[in-house]
């Protein structure tokens, strides 16, 4: 069952709202049970292709029900104005295209564990205790992921970044990497396409620095390099499975 509302974020855009979907596992309205939470980035682009910014979603809803996957699964829309979703979605700030971009990724986490979570759990039969709250996202949206398991890991368990967004600090690795403090029952799961890495040997550089950096740290971490991947939700779609059974689902 998929439901769509509108939500504010005050501390990026005041009282403008925009969607927010969520996802209840079959049998949720008929019973007490209750159910982990993945919390998502670029809800819009995840469940239904009408509104999916390129007219091509991940097809989340569709595996999930096929599957019987127990999950609850929370998902605000990004920002689509300018360059706002580059903005909220990274932790540090960067240069595009001869634009700076303010990151608030901080905000908008903060915002999430702070206002959004309590409002979830409140309202929704979760389990949110850490070891079940979970975070995923795509390209800048994975960025995030990682960012989020580093800064909040009070907070996540485990998380998908699918080809994260990781050249915003020049080609160097994050520094909230580095710095993170990470539980050792972390798991993180991240891919990329080898027809991403095609266009930069840098990529591939800093693809392998960064999870060799995390995998040092003792915490589970499966990178996937997929033939023939591309940047793009169809792709992102085949590796639902893969990070669904790396979150033991």
């Amino acid at each position: 069952m998929l439901l769509r509302e509108t939500i504010a974020i005050p501390p990026l855009t005041g009282d403008r709202e925009r969607r927010v979907f969520y996802y209840l596992p079959e049998g949720y309205d008929s019973g007490e049970e209750r159910y982990p939470v993945l919390y998502m980035f670029d809800g819009h682009n995840l469940f239904c292709d009408e509104v999916a910014t390129y007219g091509k979603c991940w097809g989340l809803m569709d595996y999930l029900d096929r599957t019987g996957t127990k999950i609850i699964v929370a998902a605000p829309e990004c920002n689509h104005e300018g360059d706002m979703r580059l903005s909220e979605y990274s932790p540090v700030s960067f240069d595009f295209h001869g634009k700076r971009i303010v990151g608030r990724g901080k905000k908008y986490m903060d915002w999430l564990t702070g206002t959004f979570k309590p409002m979830v759990d409140g309202r929704f039969r979760t389990l949110p205790d850490r070891e079940n709250t979970f975070i995923a996202g795509s390209s800048m949206g994975g960025l995030m992921t990682l960012y989020a398991l580093a800064k909040y890991n009070g907070v996540f368990s485990k998380g998908a970044a699918l080809s994260p967004s990781l050249w915003v600090q020049g080609g160097d690795m994050p520094s909230f990497i580095k710095s993170g403090r990470y539980g050792r029952d972390t798991v993180i799961f991240t891919d990329y396409g080898t027809r991403e890495f095609k266009k930069s040997f840098a990529a591939v550089k800093l693809f392998c620095e960064t999870f060799s950096c995390l995998a040092a740290k003792g915490i589970t971490v499966t990178a996937r390099v997929v033939e023939g991947g591309t940047h793009c939700e169809a792709a992102w779609e085949r590796e639902i499975p893969q990070f669904m059974c790396a979150f033991g689902l």
